[in-house]
This record gives structure tokens, sequence and C-alpha cells, in this order.
């Protein structure tokens, strides 16, 4: 697993504090949206149908600082929109490693080899490229061609330079299993940090609302994924806890840690999840205790939760799984790679 030691050894602490303090709900991946605003139309995302007004505005580095501190979480995920189009992005990445927070900056790649210079490589810094298959599949989800080579163009140029780089790919209805095996023997050869995968949830923005997976369909596709890589065949390097991918496959029933990713964006804090939209609040705290989460995941019955296995809400159930002592063998040792 690709999972860097600093940050596994970061997170397992953090999780040790909030257990020996009694803490039941807590964050572990601040999901940052410093802008809705983005140079693509991807047919999976609705995050570009806001109003223009709202499209217009971003988050400065003092309330992106504010948020972070606010929530605690050791990992700040940078989504958007797409975050190298915000003019003051670089100064908000230096804050965060001046703050020692892990951040994954996602990024589409189309203006990532161009703005390499404003960063400087950290191991707190890691770029999270989204390509979603191979160049046909993928130009195709993003309804742009040329946007697959200008992504792995400046992977290789961030790799170069010495930054951390992973991808995020989303796994939608109708994937060929062969293809994404392919492309992640694809993804192999660029010597990236790690691969992030992914089951679509069903924004109800998005403009296409046929490709979804239900629940079943899900750990029918990805057990057929990654059939190879559960067999020992293949050594695909996964940035995720290994339980997280026994969910994905059905070997492991989760329900949901709808808190475990706190999203904040232009608009608050986002209740209840990054996924659904239902308002938002003003402030960490008032998400935590004015929310009745026991009307979100799985197990609540929710129809908008029946289907989701979406990594924002299912990894933090594993991370917190993995610290429990029948784990802990198998997540150390995946860690460094030898199970």
């Amino acid at each position: 697993m690709a999972i860097q030691l600093q940050q596994a050894l970061s997170v397992g602490k953090y999780l040790v504090t909030q257990r020996l303090l009694g803490r039941k709900k807590f964050p572990l991946v601040l999901m940052l949206e410093p802008l809705f605003r983005c140079n693509l139309a991807c047919s999976g995302c609705g995050k570009i149908q806001h109003p223009p007004e709202i499209l217009k505005r971003h988050l400065t580095p003092e309330e992106c600082f504010a948020a972070v501190e606010e929530c605690g979480a050791p990992v700040v995920s940078i989504p958007g929109g797409e975050p190298l189009l915000h003019p003051q992005i670089h100064k908000i990445v230096k804050g965060l490693v001046e703050r020692k927070k892990f951040i994954y900056l996602c990024t589409n790649g189309l203006l990532l080899e161009k703005t390499l210079d404003k960063f400087q490589p950290s191991p707190y810094l890691t770029f999270s490229v989204h390509l979603d298959g191979l160049q046909e599949q993928h130009d195709k989800c993003v309804d742009r061609p040329g946007v697959f080579q200008k992504a792995v163009s400046a992977i290789r140029a961030a790799k170069a330079k010495g930054f951390r780089v992973t991808t995020n790919t989303t796994v939608f209805e109708g994937t060929d299993t062969q293809e994404m095996q392919s492309f992640f023997d694809f993804l192999d050869t660029l010597g990236i940090d790690g691969m992030m995968i992914s089951p679509g949830y069903s924004y109800q923005w998005a403009p296409d609302q046929d490709h979804f997976l239900q629940r079943e369909q899900t750990k029918a596709l990805f057990r057929e994924i990654l059939s190879p890589f559960k067999r020992g065949q293949k050594k695909w390097n996964f940035n995720h806890n290994p339980l997280f991918l026994d969910f994905l496959i059905g070997e492991k029933d989760y329900d949901c840690t709808p808190w475990g990713s706190p999203s904040y964006s232009v608009l608050g804090w986002q209740k209840p999840c990054y996924l659904l939209n239902e308002g938002y609040y003003s402030s960490f705290q008032e998400l935590l205790e004015q929310t009745d989460w026991s009307k979100y995941g799985h197990a609540s019955g929710n129809p908008q939760c029946a289907d989701c296995m979406v990594h924002c809400g299912y990894e933090p159930t594993a991370a917190i799984d993995a610290m429990e002592p029948e784990n802990v063998g198998r997540s150390v040792g995946a860690l460094l790679g030898i199970g």
C-alpha cells in the first residue's frame, strides 16, 4: 500500500488520542473546497451547476486556515471545482504544510504542469490527479479530447520535480473490467505514489444519472476488477487501507462514518456530508452537534444512502476498524508492503 509511513503514524496517533479522550464522532479528512469553478464539465460531477454568483466566489487563505484549525482533521483533501484555478492556492497549500497537515490537492491535471513552480515538494503535499481510465474512456468521461494526455504529461513532470503524486479514479456502471486492469497496469509505469478508487455516487446535480452503481453491482464489479490483486497476481499500488478494498468487494460489511469527512466551502459546512446537498452550517461544531446522524448511512434506511460505498464515507470506517487488535497486523503489513 502507498499510504506513506509518516502519514499513517500521524493518523494512527490521532485515532488513539480520540479513543483515549472518549470521543465517538471526530473527523479524519477535511474536504476543503476553496471554489466550485472548474475548467471541465464532467458528466459525473455537479459542482459547476451552482449559479454564476457562487462560481465566482472563492475562500481566502485565512478562511481555509480557520476551517482547518476548527475541524482539526490530520488530512486535508482539496477538491473543487479545479483548485488550481484559485489565485492563491499556493499560499493555501504553503500554510497547510506549515501546519503539518497531509494535503491531497485534487486536480484534473490541465493546469498542473505550468503551475508546479508555485509549489515545493513536501511529504505533506500530494497532487491527486483525477483519471477515470485510459485515453478514450477518460476523455469521454470529461467530455473533452486530449485531457488524458495532458494529465499524464503533468504527472510525469510533477514526479520529475520530486512531488508526491497519486491518481483518483471513479468507477461507473458499464466499466470494462479488463480495460480498468490495463489502466492500473499503465499507472504503475508512471511511478506514481498510489492509486485511489471509488464507486461513483449519484450526485443530484450530475448531468449523467444513468451510470451510477447500485450496491450489489459495486461489489460484483470491484470483485472482478481487483481479482488479480487479491490473488497476488498484481502488485498494484493502492493508496487505501486494505480493509476499505475488502469492503468494496463485499468481504467487509461496514456502515458509513458520515462525520469522518466533513466538507467546508464558500457556502459553509455542508450537511450532512460531502455527497448530499441539504444545506449548510456556519460552524463545524454545529454540524457535529445539530445533525441527526441516525438518518444517514446504509443502516439508516435513507434511500439517498442505500447504494453509496464512496471512500469519503467508508474509508474513515475502515481506518477506525484498522485500530482493532485483530486488524492491526494486517494494516501494518500492508503499509510496509509485506501484506
